[in-house]
């Protein structure tokens, strides 16, 4: 068994129970309540042995009657409202839990989602929280039970007879080993089952989205090898699981087997000798089978606890884990935070960006990506940025937004330092076409007005004109009410990125970011795209991060990124005449050349 404390976790949880305190104290007292019904019928069959069957008669038999269905009907109404309230409790800190989670990683920076998977993030907010709600409500509800039962039939039986208990208590610590023994192998077993799942899921995953290279690639044999070699492995575990639990069931149901044949035995030797009744022997037949499986539950419980320790360490991981970028607890009491923003001190942003003596390295980086970089961006500046892919071509752009801080030297916007207002302050004012464009599931309308909820139909329309997108959207059979699909599936990729231009402009930035947003369209509609740039950004701070060079010609500045540093800057026309790295490039685009 694991050695860690059952409840090393519970503390950290406090929080999230805590709202639900009361109610837990009142499942509590229930279930004790329902522990102690069950161990007191038994002590009505004895009385109806010894009293009308023994003495074959039936009076007093209607009132016996009515007092146990009156138990009964009462232990039932307990045992429903708790598995009513149990379910409650549990659905309720599964929310909290994920609203929690979900909410904090709205708070975190890039670097965490860099060194993350979505898969791992997931299982975090879905999967380990639903193992946390079901072990506090129900888990606790289970030991409750069976700690009270165990309770209540050793008073019982040492109440009744202390000699005959003694000897049923003979085959409690033995059978105590025993499951100890088959419980550690099978929080083994659990863990590896877990573990081949969890691959097997990761290979579903990606067999599924990567469908076309794999068919391409000629690679369904392998892919298919290695999910068949999983799920045997699988099933292998799991067999072996299930032949663990069930010797532990059949020894466990044996040695309650062997405390019945004792108190027969026993109890039936000093019953012929009149020290008890045969009513009394019946209850403690009745405890000698019952007292065995609690103390299996029981056990379980904590083997199941120690399990789940791994879920609680790992949720509590991801809410305890501190942003690379905060606002500051001045900040927030200004501008406010993510989730309780005070526009009415937000201030308009002009769009004047400066460097100022910039040193960045990545926070899972070893190397500077910038070393005292310095660079004025005056409003309405028109700024691209080209190089080879994974030059560093983000990394201005990311500063820029804010996704990261610099870890020397300053970001200006507007005269002040960035990290003297709000992210969200900055990033409404900020409009970002990626490369690979997402959509969210829903309709064309829905995602546009994603950044501009109250966007009229007419802004809408002027926004997908404007980005030659409207031709896209009056094709489609509902016109802005046609659904997307999950992330966009439903669309071509171009289509996609049509649809993210007219987002990112329908909220009218004063900062525009072009990730490399013309990638996926053609090349036809990429010139009517450009002519609508132009347009658009003028009166803007825009930075355009560029494949193709011929789209960055007229741009105010041209940086050239190389090894993660900018070594040449000018316009079109200075970097040509200096026939440096950016004229070789150039050339080579030109010439046909294709540059990647």
């Amino acid at each position: 068994m694991n050695k860690k404390l059952p409840l090393f976790g519970i503390p950290k949880l406090m929080p999230f129970i805590r709202p639900y305190g009361k109610k837990l104290i009142f499942m509590i007292v229930l279930g004790a309540l329902s522990s102690f019904a069950d161990t007191v019928f038994p002590l009505f069959n004895s009385y109806a042995i010894d009293h009308f069957i023994a003495q074959r008669t039936t009076q007093g038999i209607v009132y016996f009657v009515l007092l146990y269905l009156g138990v009964m009907v009462l232990q039932e109404l307990d045992n429903f409202y708790c598995l009513y309230q149990c379910g409650k409790i549990e659905l309720s800190i599964d929310r909290d839990l994920r609203n929690a989670a979900f909410d904090h990683l709205q708070t975190l920076s890039f670097s965490y989602f860099n060194q993350h998977s979505v898969g791992y993030i997931h299982a975090r907010v879905m999967s380990d929280t639903a193992k946390i709600g079901e072990l506090v409500a129900w888990r606790m509800m289970d030991v409750v039970w069976n700690v009270s039962y165990i309770a209540f039939v050793l008073v019982m039986m040492l109440s009744l007879n202390a000699r005959l208990a003694f000897y049923v208590f003979l085959l409690v610590p033995v059978a105590i080993l025993v499951i100890l023994f088959f419980e550690k192998k099978l929080v083994g077993l659990y863990h590896q089952i877990r573990e081949i799942n969890a691959k097997i899921t990761v290979n579903f995953n990606e067999g599924i989205p990567g469908a076309r290279s794999i068919k391409v690639l000629a690679g369904a044999e392998k892919i298919t090898d290695e999910f068949r070699q999983d799920t045997a492995r699988m099933r292998r575990t799991s067999v072996n699981t299930t032949h663990q639990a069930a010797m532990l069931t059949s020894i466990v149901t044996l040695l309650s087997s062997a405390a019945l044949s004792m108190v027969l035995w026993r109890g039936g030797w000093i019953t012929m000798q009149g020290v008890i009744r045969i009513g009394t022997l019946s209850v403690f037949m009745s405890y000698a089978v019952g007292i065995l499986e609690p103390i299996h539950s029981i056990i379980t419980t904590l083997s199941t606890l120690i399990s789940i320790q791994v879920n609680i360490d790992r949720l509590m991981h991801l809410l305890e884990e501190v942003s690379d970028v905060a606002d500051t607890e001045e900040v927030q009491a200004v501008y406010g935070d993510n989730f309780h923003s005070k526009r009415e001190n937000w201030e308009e942003l002009h769009g004047d960006i400066s460097f100022r003596d910039v040193t960045f390295r990545y926070p899972d980086g070893d190397e500077y990506v910038l070393e005292h970089f310095n660079l004025e961006v005056p409003q309405g500046t028109n700024v691209a940025i080209v190089g080879e892919t994974g030059a560093g071509k983000s990394t201005l752009v990311n500063l820029v937004c804010r996704f990261y801080e610099p870890t020397e030297g300053q970001v200006l916007i507007d005269g002040r330092d960035a990290r003297e207002r709000s992210q969200l302050w900055l990033h409404s004012n900020i409009g970002y076409v990626l490369q690979t464009p997402h959509l969210f599931s829903g309709t064309v309308r829905e995602n546009l007005c994603y950044g501009k909820p109250d966007a009229s139909d007419r802004e809408i329309w002027q926004a997908l004109q404007a980005v030659s997108a409207d031709f896209v959207v009056r094709k489609m059979k509902n016109g802005l009410d046609t659904e997307v699909g999950e992330g966009g599936d439903m669309l071509s990729t171009g289509e996609k990125q049509l649809l993210s231009f007219a987002r990112a402009l329908l909220a009218d930035p004063r900062i525009l970011v072009l990730d490399e947003a013309t990638a996926s369209i053609d090349t036809v509609t990429e010139k009517a795209i450009q002519d609508a740039i132009a347009a658009i950004i003028r009166g803007r701070t825009s930075f355009v991060i560029a494949h193709r060079l011929s789209t960055i010609v007229g741009a105010d500045t041209i940086l050239v990124v190389r090894d993660g540093r900018i070594t040449e800057q000018g316009t079109h026309r200075e970097l040509m005449q200096a026939r440096g790295y950016y004229y070789s490039l150039y050339r080579q685009q030109v010439e046909g050349t294709a540059w990647t």
